[in-house]
């Protein structure tokens, strides 16, 4: 069976205790999951760490500002925040240790501010994608690793925010976001040792602000607009990062943006976000079907 011919069904597992919106989102072990940040249904920025897992979640830390539009990755036995904002954007990079009283210590900067991210990783080593500075749009792939420095290891074509990126099967990728001119439908798959980017494929449409996992070897894309505004989408696609292409894998139970989108063994965890409705509370999973 190819990648692409593995279809995901939605279930519902319960309800945060409060909605949130494009929160930094990443896996915690086989079962947990870390949510940093976000939009509250009010609108406003939030500093909550919250530690979660299939049945029920907890504030356990807070960051040290309020902040949304970060994003996260696991590396090692810690979970690490990249940029964000609140008012202006920020350039640290801020490290969850669950084992250590769940303190929320700086573990680093981004050469520059940055909201707007999209953040991928392995367990030796997180790649940041885009993003904003509060003037410029950013076209940088950036490589973190814990006690090394910052570094560029690609450039994009074209400057993105709010794309969506995975390591799959060894393979960064990273599909749509919002351009300067538009919403993208490439699928641009970056080596990360020659720091060479190519064009793998092309999304059905223009999609930004939408979740990004992995189940075995497909990328999927969980929902997002296909417009810089409201145009939002229920539905789940899948990518093969072999050959770029690109099935139809699910459907949501409602059109829904600026997701938490965690990849667990087996399925993706999918917390939050946005519909027409408001901020969302919802936590659940797709897991596959065939």
């Amino acid at each position: 069976m190819r990648p692409t011919d593995v279809y995901v069904g939605y279930r519902h597992l319960y309800d945060l205790s409060a909605p949130v919106q494009d929160p930094a989102s990443a896996p915690l072990g086989a079962r947990d999951f870390v949510l940093a940040g976000g939009l509250t249904g009010a609108g406003t920025s939030s500093d909550q760490v919250i530690v979660a897992n299939d049945r029920d979640s907890a504030v356990k830390a807070t960051l040290p500002n309020a902040q949304h539009d970060a994003q996260a990755a696991t590396v090692g036995d810690h979970v690490y925040v990249f940029g964000g904002g609140q008012f202006s954007q920020y350039s640290h990079i801020l490290a969850f240790n669950p084992a250590s009283s769940n303190a929320v210590t700086t573990a680093g900067a981004l050469p520059t501010a940055a909201s707007d991210v999209a953040v991928a990783g392995d367990s030796r080593t997180a790649y940041v994608v885009g993003g904003f500075d509060g003037v410029n749009w950013l076209d940088t792939v950036l490589a973190y690793s814990p006690g090394a420095a910052v570094r560029v290891v690609a450039r994009l074509p074209v400057a993105l925010r709010y794309a969506s990126a995975a390591v799959v099967d060894g393979e960064l990728l990273i599909a749509g976001g919002s351009t300067e001119t538009g919403v993208s439908d490439v699928i641009y798959r970056v080596d990360r040792k020659s720091g060479s980017v190519s064009t793998l494929g092309h999304l059905p449409a223009g999609l930004t602000h939408a979740g990004a996992g992995v189940i075995g070897t497909t990328m999927y894309l969980v929902g997002g607009r296909r417009d810089l505004v409201t145009d939002r989408t229920a539905d789940v696609l899948s990518i093969d990062p072999t050959t770029g292409k690109v099935h139809l894998a699910g459907i949501l139970p409602q059109p829904l943006s600026d997701a938490a989108v965690v990849s667990l063994p087996g399925r993706l965890i999918v917390a939050g976000g946005a519909t027409r409705a408001g901020t969302q509370a919802s936590v659940g999973e797709l897991v596959p079907t065939s």
